[in-house]
């Protein structure tokens, strides 16, 4: 039985539909023409306006050779050939394309030199179809960029973004498998000094469009960073709202204190590592207690005012069966986490020379990621409720819209290539923990398109946010909401999140204290918002999706799109080493070595209880065994150990015998672990044209030294 509240919304739903039928013929009357922003030097998109880049399949696009990137990168970084070919060549660059097969959607793609490669794109058509469907199309295209954005065929061209990366530092205090900048492993330390950090912030304000982006601190681990907790208030500082850290969380488990200081600081999000539910699900990083380091971050970053958005890169036979218990741990407590972000694997870093059988086993998609969500949570439908997250760059026009030409920044908003990233939204009560899709109470698609011709109007502040409400009226259904959702409920929603009538629902600039972050955690209804960013790798990359990044790195050397600078070319790999700190035998001699956690060691707590509800039936008891049974390797390390392995039984099984004893009694090594060199690039190599380092060394030393 529906509460009568219910049936009085379904008759303003009616009435909404009718005067809709009215509004949008009027609005549709001589449109004003598009203001010019200040925080833009171009006009607002029309719907019409946004461009989009070629689309379904088959289809051609530009895409790279997984055996010249990595060739051609080495002679940069031994000094053989100039970087700045990258800006005017096509280096390692081949056509792709895209194309449907046996049901799936696949890149294929081939290079002169070294044959034929392909990788799966999606393993549903349809899916496929109806996010390139969705797509509202390309954001304002970046200008007044030419300092910053001048990367060759890498450069991002559209839009300002939603997330700035900065990486304070390449040290961690971990030693993962998968990790996508092989931290720890390269021999030197790159470390932004604070003036660098300044100066990556500042820059990042004179390009337009001028959005009020996320900036992230990454690395590394961010927290090992001496001026971590100062970047976060520089940020804060120039005008950012949300300042955010992708983190392990070590740092803020161990210490209530540090989190207390973070919060201060201005930290609003915490991006925390999070592979699964149970210490078996994220023992493939090598941390003995790693799920009980995650709780208690989790619950001394809430404690001090922290939001916490669960970060899991997802591995298929790793941790794909975890997807659904993750879930499931965040609708247990909805009073805590926000957001979910799971990151489909992209082999890079550690994996980029990863075996064809190892990639095809692991490899997952967003197609992937939806289809798990309904199998495992039996929630949502992949056609139904899932979207690419470009698709809310249409209710940030909106909101660029109702500001006006006056505001200062634009509104936050995601306008990467559709098939980057994807999302779906549940709505939870924070009370009674009731759970519902947003799209099963909501049309979605409908209301998207209502919302681009309020906008096509540009009308006054007033007519443009009666015409989102109808909208919204028109498109909702009170019936199949939450039981005690109401319409006034998701409108105060969406005011919340664009900001249009300018009700205080608590400060997020930089006045924001602990009573305004209080004010907002007592909104009853978690809007828990779902989303798979699947990061390119050399074997699916397109420039098309890098083009127009959302997620751009700051570095010394401009801003990178995400993909062109972990992968791609590697411009991670040229740009560390051009402005590397010192080679790691110099750092330990002047400043000591820090501690890492991996082989098992577990992080020193100074305890484990928590405030979490936490079901007994989704903790993890043992490692997921997929791989195991097909005889497949898990890591990198264990794939090199068995091509080790696999050349020394061609040896003479005495000199095997020797080199086993070796390895166990001189390096201290178990039988079923292998010493990885570290690498040794020597930063004195320099010939004329080669990427020069800031500090050149005599030697490089390694986490092994």
């Amino acid at each position: 039985m529906h509460k009568p509240i219910k049936y009085v919304e379904k008759a303003v739903s009616y009435t909404a539909n009718a005067a809709w039928a009215i509004y949008d013929r009027l609005n549709a009357i001589r449109p004003n023409p598009s203001f010019t922003p200040r925080w833009s030097d171009k006009p607002l998109l029309k719907s019409w306006e946004k461009t989009k880049p070629p689309l379904g399949w088959p289809r051609e696009t530009d895409s790279l050779c997984p055996k010249c990137v990595p060739e051609t990168r080495k002679e940069i970084l031994d000094g053989k050939k100039d970087w700045k070919d990258l800006i005017h060549e096509k280096v390692g660059e081949i056509k792709a394309r895209i194309i449907e097969r046996d049901g799936k959607i696949m890149m294929v793609k081939e290079c002169p030199i070294h044959g034929k490669f392909e990788d799966i794109m999606s393993i549903d058509t349809a899916f496929y179809k109806h996010l390139e469907e969705s797509f509202p199309g390309r954001d304002i295209r970046a200008h007044n960029d030419d300092k910053l954005h001048n990367h060759g065929s890498s450069t991002v061209r559209h839009g300002r973004g939603s997330v700035l990366t900065v990486d304070l530092t390449n040290r961690c205090n971990m030693m993962c498998d998968p990790c996508f900048m092989d931290a720890n492993q390269v021999g030197f330390v790159h470390e932004l000094t604070w003036d660098d950090i300044k100066q990556l912030l500042d820059n990042a304000i004179t390009i337009k469009p001028r959005r009020q982006m996320s900036v992230q601190f990454s690395g590394g681990e961010p927290t090992l960073s001496p001026y971590f907790l100062d970047a976060i208030r520089y940020a804060r500082k120039v005008g950012y709202q949300s300042v955010q850290a992708a983190t392990n969380g070590i740092e803020f488990a161990k210490s209530p204190e540090f989190c207390r200081q973070a919060a201060e600081a201005g930290l609003r999000y915490a991006y925390l590592q999070f592979d699964g539910v149970g210490n078996a699900a994220n023992s493939h990083r090598a941390v003995g207690n790693l799920f009980d380091v995650k709780l208690q971050a989790i619950e001394n970053l809430w404690n001090n005012g922290v939001d916490i958005v669960p970060v899991t890169t997802i591995v298929n036979g790793i941790n794909n069966e975890q997807v659904g218990r993750i879930i499931q741990f965040a609708l247990d407590n909805p009073k805590k986490i926000p957001f979910l972000s799971f990151q489909p694997v992209s082999f890079t870093g550690r994996d980029e020379a990863i075996s064809d059988e190892r990639r095809k086993a692991q490899r997952y998609t967003l197609s992937h990621l939806a289809h798990d969500v309904k199998n495992q949570m039996g929630i949502g439908e992949p056609t139904r409720d899932w979207f690419p997250i470009s698709f809310i760059s249409t209710f940030s026009d909106w909101s660029d819209l109702v500001k006006g030409p006056e505001a200062d920044w634009g509104q936050l908003s995601c306008g990467c290539h559709p098939n980057c990233g994807v999302g779906t939204a549940i709505m939870v009560d924070k009370e009674t923990k009731e759970a519902v899709p947003v799209t099963a109470f909501l049309n979605a698609d409908r209301l998207a398109k209502d919302v681009a011709r309020v906008n096509d109007g540009a009308r006054s502040k007033k007519l443009s946010m009666f015409g989102m409400a109808l909208a919204v009226a028109r498109n909702y259904d009170p019936f199949m909401a939450p039981k005690h959702f109401k319409m006034t409920d998701l409108l105060k929603k969406f005011d919340k999140t664009f900001g249009a009538t300018g009700k205080n629902y608590g400060r997020v600039d930089a006045g924001r204290s602990r009573k305004d972050i209080d004010a907002r955690r007592q909104d009853r209804w978690n809007f828990l918002f779902i989303v798979g960013m699947w990061f390119q790798d050399l074997f699916n990359y397109d420039f098309r999706r890098t083009e127009q990044c959302i997620i751009p790195y700051a570095t010394q050397e401009g801003e990178i799109s995400f993909c062109a600078y972990n992968t791609g070319i590697g411009w991670r790999n040229i740009i560390e080493k051009m402005h590397m700190t010192a080679t790691l035998t110099k750092w330990y001699g002047d400043r000591g070595r820090h501690e890492i956690f991996a082989g098992g060691k577990a992080v020193k707590l100074e305890t484990a209880e928590h405030s979490m509800t936490l079901r007994e039936d989704i903790v993890t008891k043992e490692t997921q065994k997929d791989l195991d049974k097909l005889g497949i390797a898990k890591t990198a390390r264990e794939e090199k150990i068995r091509a080790r392995d696999a050349k020394l039984t061609h040896q003479d099984p005495k000199d095997a015998e020797m080199m086993r004893l070796y390895r166990k009694h001189v390096l201290k090594e178990p039988d079923s672990v292998e010493f990885v060199p570290l690498s040794t690039i020597s930063p004195t190599a320099k010939p004329a044209q080669g990427p020069k380092p800031k500090q050149a060394e005599k030697e490089v030393g390694s986490f092994g030294d």
